[in-house]
Protein backbone atom coordinates (compact mmCIF):
# COMPACT_ATOMS: atom_id res chain seq x y z
CA UNK A 1 0.00 0.00 0.00
CA UNK A 2 1.39 3.39 -0.99
CA UNK A 3 2.10 6.14 1.54
CA UNK A 4 -0.70 8.30 0.11
CA UNK A 5 -3.28 5.57 0.60
CA UNK A 6 -2.41 5.23 4.30
CA UNK A 7 -3.19 8.92 4.89
CA UNK A 8 -6.37 8.87 2.78
CA UNK A 9 -7.87 5.66 4.10
CA UNK A 10 -9.70 6.91 7.27
CA UNK A 11 -11.25 9.87 5.46
CA UNK A 12 -12.15 7.78 2.45
CA UNK A 13 -13.74 5.11 4.63
CA UNK A 14 -15.83 7.73 6.42
CA UNK A 15 -17.06 9.11 3.10
CA UNK A 16 -17.83 5.66 1.78
CA UNK A 17 -19.79 4.78 4.91
CA UNK A 18 -21.95 7.86 4.38
CA UNK A 19 -22.94 6.87 0.83
CA UNK A 20 -26.21 5.12 0.01
CA UNK A 21 -25.93 1.55 -1.33
CA UNK A 22 -26.44 2.48 -4.98
CA UNK A 23 -23.62 5.02 -4.80
CA UNK A 24 -21.38 2.41 -3.15
CA UNK A 25 -22.11 0.15 -6.11
CA UNK A 26 -20.99 2.95 -8.45
CA UNK A 27 -17.80 3.44 -6.43
CA UNK A 28 -17.10 -0.29 -6.53
CA UNK A 29 -17.62 -0.39 -10.31
CA UNK A 30 -15.30 2.59 -10.74
CA UNK A 31 -12.61 1.01 -8.56
CA UNK A 32 -12.87 -2.18 -10.63
CA UNK A 33 -12.55 -0.06 -13.80
CA UNK A 34 -9.42 1.60 -12.42
CA UNK A 35 -7.91 -1.75 -11.44
CA UNK A 36 -8.56 -3.16 -14.93
CA UNK A 37 -7.08 -0.06 -16.52
CA UNK A 38 -3.95 -0.51 -14.40
CA UNK A 39 -3.68 -4.15 -15.46
CA UNK A 40 -4.00 -3.12 -19.13
CA UNK A 41 -1.38 -0.39 -18.70
CA UNK A 42 1.09 -2.87 -17.21
CA UNK A 43 0.34 -5.36 -20.00
CA UNK A 44 0.82 -2.65 -22.63
CA UNK A 45 4.14 -1.68 -21.08
CA UNK A 46 5.29 -5.31 -21.12
CA UNK A 47 4.17 -5.68 -24.73
CA UNK A 48 6.10 -2.56 -25.68
CA UNK A 49 9.21 -3.91 -24.00
CA UNK A 50 8.78 -7.26 -25.75
CA UNK A 51 8.32 -5.61 -29.12
CA UNK A 52 11.43 -3.50 -28.57
CA UNK A 53 13.43 -6.64 -27.75
CA UNK A 54 12.04 -8.38 -30.81
CA UNK A 55 12.86 -5.39 -32.97
CA UNK A 56 16.42 -5.35 -31.65
CA UNK A 57 16.93 -8.87 -33.10
CA UNK A 58 16.73 -7.39 -36.61
CA UNK A 59 14.93 -10.46 -37.94
CA UNK A 60 13.59 -10.36 -41.50
CA UNK A 61 9.85 -9.68 -41.68
CA UNK A 62 7.48 -12.63 -41.96
CA UNK A 63 5.54 -12.87 -45.22
CA UNK A 64 1.76 -13.07 -45.35
CA UNK A 65 2.10 -16.66 -46.57
CA UNK A 66 4.28 -17.61 -43.58
CA UNK A 67 1.71 -16.06 -41.25
CA UNK A 68 -1.07 -18.08 -42.89
CA UNK A 69 0.95 -21.29 -42.50
CA UNK A 70 1.46 -20.57 -38.78
CA UNK A 71 -2.22 -19.79 -38.28
CA UNK A 72 -3.32 -22.99 -40.02
CA UNK A 73 -0.83 -25.05 -38.00
CA UNK A 74 -2.13 -23.53 -34.75
CA UNK A 75 -5.73 -24.25 -35.81
CA UNK A 76 -4.90 -27.87 -36.64
CA UNK A 77 -3.09 -28.28 -33.31
CA UNK A 78 -6.03 -26.80 -31.40
CA UNK A 79 -8.51 -29.01 -33.28
CA UNK A 80 -6.39 -32.11 -32.61
CA UNK A 81 -6.24 -31.33 -28.88
CA UNK A 82 -10.07 -31.18 -28.73
CA UNK A 83 -10.48 -34.65 -30.25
Amino acid sequence: MGKGMATIRPTLLQKLQALPPRRLAEVEAFVEFLAEREIRAVAAERLGESLAKLDSLNLPPISDEEIEVEIEAARRERAASRD
